[in-house]
């Protein structure tokens, strides 16, 4: 499944090498690389990697640059979504790269990015990129408290600054296919569809995809910790699921993608591993096979250790999904398995549309609904938290100690307008991320109500802005703010807007309905009454007008908006805030 003409992708995977000031090359202290040549006794029945096997090898690779940062034994606790873009042949190399991108407490954020090669072409091609999630945890001893970890290069310290927002989406990822499942309306669609089914003839019964196998746990299999290694857990898993969706298709299917999952617990030497899957449902293309792994030794009751959703195609002689058969889920269970999988899909489609897309490419206004709201959230403050780590800014001018940088980059403008303001940043931030009290200080806002508190973090709002020209149509806006407090000493405080659209506020005949694609602040603490606060502007062709003029310096409005801000924060610095005391 690899196309030439999609091989010049290499430069996405790697940082230009930073030399440092003695000459030498600077390296990621935490990174391990491993490279394996694909033998047959590694591939499939296509003559390619076995995913099981290169889960194994992923998982290998991450753990030693968790415990290379840690400097003590580490477990797999989770891994977010893996998209298997290309498989690997026989004969080819497979590249496997993992670094620390963070530290909490007692766990850390690794990254990981398979790459191939092909020895004889000389291509390299990316096949798939994962985030997961160890523990460090020391026999006998106390909880681990981690090291903090220092970014250097500027794309650690952008992976530094996200992994925050990313490790709240997985805490938060059980409760979105909850309240997924609850909502009322998600309910009424999967009622219609159910009524949309072929005759029952053309089903598959569930049943028949059902398999059953047992793992002894052996040495062989085990880490130095004695417990069996995560990725050989998974790849007993991926095993188990491809002869389940074999079963449905009568054919050879192809894994596309792995949902988010969390070890439940760990396995040791001696355990039988039963490992449980069946197809769960299948769409148009693709078929989810959900997987569990159960283990127990002697008569103990079986311990639940992993839970996985795997999704299959099945490929025609062009590499081409072929459809598939509906299936017949089985009475209770089965049926909730069935809309489980209905739920899985649009919250997958959601995380793939959002996240794994550069913001970039992700319209102006996305669609607001509960089910994809932590997805928006997370892009938003990906969003501005990427650009805010640009180190390309100009500064094209600077009155009364506000400054203003710009960035002209894949055809788009960029504005930051920076200043230290003599207020306690914790108080900048209450008050800055209301935004219902911003026309007190921004005459491009007339008006701005809150009209859905999401929750505490998110909130949308009906912007009401004077109209750019004599005579012209108001414009108005509706943003999704989302506000994150620090996670650690050192990090901003950080209030991110993007535009969003709603059902229950469409366009106006008598306005104009703008769009706003990356704007926000972020706020950090330079001493105990002092902050530095920084306002970003990613520009369209509907905000270019507010602003055009300060650019070309003709106008110092956005200094004089900015002063006003300052004076604002300045006349509130004791005052009770307006907005809610809810801790953020």
């Amino acid at each position: 499944m690899f196309f030439h003409t999609q091989i010049s992708r290499m430069a996405e995977l790697d940082e230009p090498d930073l030399v440092l000031e003695d000459g030498r090359v600077y390296r990621n202290p935490t990174e391990v690389k491993m490279s394996q040549i694909i033998l047959p006794c590694h591939a499939n029945h296509r003559k390619e990697l076995s995913v099981g096997q290169l889960l194994k090898w992923m998982d290998s690779t991450a753990c030693l640059s968790a415990e290379r940062h840690a400097g003590c034994p580490c477990v797999t606790a989770s891994v977010d979504d893996i998209h298997f873009e290309h498989t690997i042949s026989v004969g080819q190399v497979v590249n496997i790269k993992a670094k620390v991108n963070r530290a909490f407490n007692s766990s850390m954020e690794v990254g990981i990015v398979v790459s191939c090669e092909d020895l004889y072409s000389n291509c390299h091609w990316k096949v798939c990129q994962a985030f997961a999630t160890f523990v460090a945890r020391r026999t006998g001893k106390d909880k681990v408290q981690l090291k903090p970890l220092v970014p250097y290069t500027h794309r650690e310290k952008v992976e530094y600054s996200v992994a925050a927002e990313r490790r709240r989406m997985r805490l938060l990822h059980v409760e979105i296919m909850k309240d997924l499942l609850s909502d009322t309306t998600f309910q009424a669609s999967l009622s219609e569809g159910a009524c949309e089914g072929q005759d029952e003839e053309e089903e598959v019964p569930t049943e028949k995809t059902r398999v059953e196998s047992v793992e002894l746990a052996l040495p062989t299999h085990a880490n130095h910790q004695v417990n069996t290694f995560g990725g050989q857990i998974m790849a007993w898993m991926e095993n188990v699921a491809t002869i389940a969706a074999s079963r449905l298709c009568h054919a050879h299917p192809t894994l596309r993608t792995i949902d988010m999952f969390h070890f439940r617990g760990p396995s040791q030497v001696g355990d039988r591993v039963i490992l449980k899957a069946i197809v769960n449902n299948t769409f148009k293309n693709s078929m989810e096979v959900g997987v569990c792994a159960e283990a127990y030794q002697g008569e103990e009751p079986l311990r639940h250790i992993n839970s996985a959703f795997m999704t299959f195609e099945v490929l025609d002689e062009e590499d081409r999904p072929r459809p598939l058969p509906r299936i017949r889920p089985e009475p209770l269970d089965g049926k909730r398995r069935y809309q489980e999988a209905i739920a899985r899909k649009k919250i997958r489609l959601d995380r793939k549309y959002i996240i794994s897309c550069k913001h970039t490419e992700v319209p102006l206004s996305v669609p607001w609904d509960p089910s994809n709201q932590v997805y928006l959230s997370y892009n938003n403050v990906f969003a501005l938290k990427m650009l805010a780590a640009r180190n390309n800014w100009v500064l094209s001018s600077k009155k009364n100690n506000v400054s203003l940088y710009t960035l002209e980059e894949n055809q788009s403008l960029c504005v930051r307008v920076e200043s230290e303001v003599n207020v306690p940043a914790v108080r900048a931030f209450l008050l800055l991320s209301d935004l219902s009290r911003r026309p007190e200080w921004d005459k491009h806002y007339k008006q701005c109500k809150l009209i859905i508190p999401v929750d505490d973090d998110d909130l949308i709002y009906h912007v009401l802005a004077p109209s750019v020209s004599e005579g012209g149509k108001d414009q108005d806006f509706i943003l999704l703010a989302s506000r994150r407090p620090p996670c650690d000493a050192g990090d901003p405080y950080v209030l991110a807007i993007r535009s969003v659209t709603l059902p229950t506020h469409p366009p106006a005949e008598d306005m104009n309905r703008g769009e706003m694609l990356c704007a926000g602040f972020t706020i950090y603490a330079v001493s105990e009454n002092v902050s530095k606060i920084s306002y970003y502007n990613q520009t369209n062709p509907g905000v270019l007008p507010y602003i055009a003029t300060d650019i070309a310096g003709l106008s110092s409005s956005f200094c004089s908006i900015f002063f006003s801000c300052s004076q604002y924060l300045m006349d509130n610095r004791v005052e009770p805030s307006f907005i809610s005391t809810t801790p953020l």
